[in-house]
């Protein structure tokens, strides 16, 4: 079975944006077949894959597997897909579990027809094969993308940017807080910028009141 994506799907190839629903789609994967709709109510990292049995994509899904425990503790799912059938990402899985006794923890969905990757923006409407998909998609619990990163085929993400992002971004949600360069869980958060003149001029005394900082109140509160 070809996968297809829903009515939620935007009208034209490559306009999935920030804020945006994520288009749902159904397909086959190494872990049966699944709708992305399945997923609403826990944090969704889609990450697409230029081809399977090539190192890059192989480090990494190595170390994502390692990682999964991580990613769950921040209620948080791996979804991988490509353009390679279903029967090519289960001989890859088997052959990363025979070369580096890891077992790929999370489901790889088939898109072989690239319409989920068109769907998503991942590659262009008319680009003749997947050579330069490697996107990533955060997609919070109720169905929005919320962050995008974009990589070339020669370029391999990092583990921990991915988790670095996800809790950042369930750090501002639980909060009126942003988060400055580099900020990891536990670090000094920010506080939104003034949002009208008198609130602007009663702050002239503070220190720097364009770059207000406080102490993660979440992390003195061991959580």
């Amino acid at each position: 079975m070809n996968p297809s994506a829903d009515d939620d799907a935007p009208s034209r190839p490559g306009t999935v944006q920030i804020g945006d629903v994520a288009p749902n789609f159904q397909a086959r994967t190494t872990m049966g077949e699944m709708s992305l709709s399945d997923y609403r109510g826990r944090w969704v990292l889609l990450f697409s894959h230029p081809a399977d049995f090539t190192p890059v994509c192989t480090s990494e899904f190595v170390a994502l597997s390692r990682a999964s425990d991580r990613f769950k503790a921040l209620n948080c799912e791996l979804v991988a897909i490509s353009v390679d059938s279903l029967y090519a990402h289960l001989g890859w899985i088997r052959a990363i579990h025979e070369h580096f006794g890891v077992t790929v923890s999370f489901p790889i969905v088939e898109d072989p027809s690239m319409v989920i990757g068109r769907a998503y923006g991942m590659l262009a409407e008319d680009a003749p094969d997947a050579a330069t998909l490697r996107a990533t998609f955060f997609i919070d619990p109720d169905g929005v993308v919320r962050a995008k990163l974009c990589y070339p085929a020669t370029i391999g993400r990092s583990v921990d940017e991915l988790l670095r992002v996800i809790a950042a971004l369930q750090r501002v949600d639980s909060d009126n807080v942003v988060t400055p360069e580099g900020w990891r869980p536990g670090d000094d958060v920010l506080l939104p910028p003034h949002q009208d003149q008198a609130s602007a001029l009663d702050a002239s005394g503070e220190a720097c009141w364009f770059h207000r900082t406080r102490p993660d109140r979440q992390a003195k509160a061991g959580k």
